[in-house]
């Protein structure tokens, strides 16, 4: 009961951060769900709940959708997802925690090494494939998908809510890909059916609230905030992982 309820109110708080950044609230809330369950199994809850908050996102945002690009995203996450449903691949928390903590560090790469432009279709096809491969080996893929947007001319809503449909297709191939844990015994006994229903609700709450947030900030507080926000939280999990290591 207790997991439950710490799942519930992490979905909330963590998706204002995805409505008010586009980024953050997935790497927290995977991060929390790798604290409470095994790892195959925090990925397929982490998708279930995810998929929905950045489905919601995306229906909030709908009108600024910049929809070429993600038809060559989504061809390079199809590939991706027939890649590594054909190998075996067992997620450990180590792996997860490492991933979470290491995935950050390329918001800070120089601009001029990745010269990336999600309306180039090459840049978004291999982008596709890149960023949703990381999310099924650690859950998440945000800072690498905002790699794509480094040069991009898109406003801020436009990012939130194009992203959130590239996220949405990374959350989708963890369903198909360990979705079928969710029926197993660990995962019914970390959490049970109302509850999941109860963090989807409350995901899209926080989806909603960080929406509204989003309309009150500017672009340049937009941009800046969201590189030293995923930095603070991706360095909390690397020291994570390094206690696991040597813990």
């Amino acid at each position: 009961m207790q997991a439950s309820v710490l799942i519930v109110v992490a979905a909330f708080l963590t998706s204002i951060l995805s409505g008010l950044f586009g980024m953050a609230g997935g790497i927290v809330l995977m991060g929390v769900l790798t604290w409470l369950l095994p790892a195959a199994v925090a990925l397929a809850l982490h998708g279930v709940i995810q998929f929905a908050s950045n489905s919601w996102r995306f229906l909030l945002h709908r009108r600024h959708v910049v929809w070429p690009v993600l038809l060559w995203f989504g061809l390079g996450s199809a590939g991706s997802l027939v890649f590594f449903s054909a190998v075996l691949f067992q997620p450990t928390k180590f792996l997860v925690f490492l991933g979470l903590g290491l995935t950050p560090i390329l918001v800070w790469l120089p601009e001029r090494w990745l010269r990336l432009d999600a309306a180039n279709r090459w840049h978004a096809l291999v982008g596709g494939f890149i960023s949703n491969g990381i999310s099924l080996m650690s859950g998440v893929s945000g800072p690498v998908t905002d790699l794509l947007f480094i040069r991009t001319d898109m406003t801020r809503h436009q990012v939130v809510a194009t992203k959130a449909v590239m996220q949405a297709m990374g959350h989708a191939s963890k369903i198909l890909v360990y979705g079928a844990l969710l029926l197993g015994t660990a995962a019914r006994e970390a959490i049970t059916l109302p509850a999941t229903l109860a963090a989807i609700a409350a995901s899209m709450a926080g989806i909603m609230v960080g929406g509204r947030l989003l309309d009150r900030i500017s672009e340049a507080h937009f941009r800046r905030s969201r590189r030293w926000l995923v930095t603070i939280v991706g360095a909390a999990f690397l020291v994570q992982a390094i206690r696991i290591a040597f813990g």
